[in-house]
């Protein structure tokens, strides 16, 4: 399949192939081959510490270090010289073994005919290692680092700082980035952008946006989140002889969500099936706004839920009734009360939240909701009506349950710290549910430690109603058997695909129609798998 049909255009300059799917916990193994986990492996991001302990497994493993310092810099080199033009190019070394990919980018761009000039964040003499070697191998000038260096320069590679700064950037680093990102010179970063920290996305005080940034054999899960994934630009992954049998001892837990996590578990209809094989779902209707449990129940149905129903209060049920057809329309009883709908057994799936209001119905119908052994997703009022007491809402939960909440919805009810990655597997652990951290760079987060962070969300998505679109695609998943993590990384990602679709001037209701296309794609890659 092109990459086209899958990846975002900064995602294009990433070319591995293949399907990755889990990471390798037991499930995993359990169900997917040995070839289709290393595929899914591909996808694996790897904190800056994890990141160091491949390099020192390869090197374990008979990879000399100066070995694959020299594969990175060639690498840098020649993706900048497929990409610009032969110009005056400045490289900017730092002191560790980020500015010795420099060096090594710098001697083979001079050998290709580039005009090179070298600048060096402190003495030549206090390099040590595989750094201090490649830069003996540089025998042209090497200028203290200064603004200076970016006078005459037509282009600048950014070798300061790699992934593992653990501090912000001062002195003269920080006026030489500051003075690059008020200058119009395109940038490409070696690793990461300097001063963006590899495992949060977080800037250290000061970084410059680069067009392209070149890292070696796995991202990091700060080329991901923002707002480090907007300062790198275009995205390139090099294989610089890294074997992939490290990941053995590296063990990722944290992945890029594409199809490859997901797609071998996807409930596809059976020849033999019917509807009550493929679940009943039910979507809890609000009073007032009504747009939003019709948005969930239609995306519900649409993500191949067999059954759909709307539990409407009494006073808009013909509104419900009107508006819908294919999804069947449940009166709620005058107390509010689901018991009587929920006694169905063939209802596996429920969807709280969309067009609720925050009242103690909502957090009656939640707790409820809660309170058997079918699937639950609770989203927008349904989380924030628990922010008073969010343990009740954790002390509830013991099925599977996907909590998706924007922002301001999360901070309601978890009080936890560190990057937006932390914070989601925080939240999971804390309240025994997915999280699905909604925002550009969504991260869903199970109990157990394992993560996706989301790629292929477009900006337009960010327009009332689209989270209860995704909503209701993690329950017609839910409904349907699929294990919560996976549903809800495979919602999330086929929303976003949905809304690339579409593209501008998209609204909440253009996403349901749009389902039925990304299903057809998937559903070749199926093959493939």
């Amino acid at each position: 399949m092109p990459a086209s049909d899958f990846h975002t255009s900064a995602q294009q300059e990433h070319f591995h192939a293949g399907h990755p799917s889990l990471p390798a916990s037991d499930d995993a193994k359990g169900c997917a081959s040995p070839g289709l986990i290393a595929l899914q492996r591909r996808d694996a991001l790897l904190d800056p510490h994890q990141m160091s302990e491949a390099d020192g497994q390869a090197i374990e493993q008979g990879m000399p270090g100066v070995a694959l310092m020299e594969a990175a810099g060639a690498a840098v080199a020649n993706a900048v010289a497929r990409r610009w033009a032969r110009q005056r190019v400045t490289v900017l070394c730092g002191p560790g073994n980020n500015g010795g990919d420099g060096f090594v980018a710098a001697r083979h761009l001079r050998g290709a005919g580039w005009m090179v000039r070298v600048g060096l964040l402190g003495a030549r003499e206090m390099l040590t290692g595989d750094a201090a070697h490649h830069a003996a191998l540089w025998d042209g000038p090497i200028e203290p680092l200064s603004p200076a260096l970016l006078e005459d320069a037509g282009l600048v590679v950014d070798a300061l700082f790699g992934a593992g700064l653990s501090r912000p950037i001062q002195g003269e680093a920080q006026a030489v980035l500051r003075a690059l990102a008020r200058r119009d010179i395109p940038v490409c970063a070696v690793d990461i952008p300097s001063g963006v920290d590899g495992a949060s996305g977080e800037v250290l005080g000061v970084a410059a946006p680069a067009a392209l940034t070149v890292t070696f054999f796995r991202k990091k899960p700060g080329h991901l989140l923002e707002p480090g994934r907007s300062l790198c630009g275009a995205l390139l992954v090099e294989d610089i002889g890294i074997p992939a049998s490290v990941l053995d001892a590296v063990s990722p837990a944290v992945f890029e969500n594409t199809p490859r996590q997901w797609l071998h578990a996807y409930p596809w209809p059976q020849v033999q099936g019917h509807k009550y094989q493929r679940g009943h779902a039910i979507v809890v209707g609000g009073r007032l706004m009504t747009g939003a449990a019709r948005l969930a129940a239609t995306a519900c149905a649409r993500t191949g839920a067999g059954l759909v129903t709307v539990a409407a209060p009494l006073m808009a049920f013909q509104i419900y009734a009107t508006a819908l057809t294919s999804v069947m329309v449940h009166p709620i009883r005058e107390s509010g009360s689901l018991e009587d709908i929920l006694a169905d057994a063939r209802i596996n799936a429920v969807v709280v939240g969309p067009g609720a209001g925050i009242s103690d119905m909502t957090r009656k119908h939640a707790l409820q909701a809660l309170g058997g052994d079918r699937a639950v997703v609770l989203d927008a009022d349904a989380i924030s009506v628990f922010g008073s007491d969010a343990q009740a809402l954790f002390d509830a939960i013991r099925g599977p349950c996907v909590l998706t909440p924007h922002e301001g919805e999360f901070n309601r009810i978890f009080h936890v710290e560190g990057s937006k990655l932390q914070r989601a597997l925080d939240a999971a652990r804390q309240s025994g549910a997915v999280v699905v951290y909604k925002g550009h760079d969504t991260v869903i987060a199970a109990p157990d430690g394992r993560a996706f962070i989301n790629t292929n969300a477009p900006p337009i998505l960010a327009t009332g109603g689209t989270g209860d679109v995704l909503g209701g695609m993690v329950a017609g998943l839910l409904a349907q058997g699929m294990d919560a993590f996976l549903a809800a990384a495979a919602a999330v990602w086929m929303h976003g695909q949905a809304a690339r679709q579409f593209g501008p001037g998209l609204i909440a209701e253009d996403l349901p129609g749009q389902i039925p296309r990304v299903l057809r794609r998937l559903q070749r890659e199926a093959r493939i798998l």
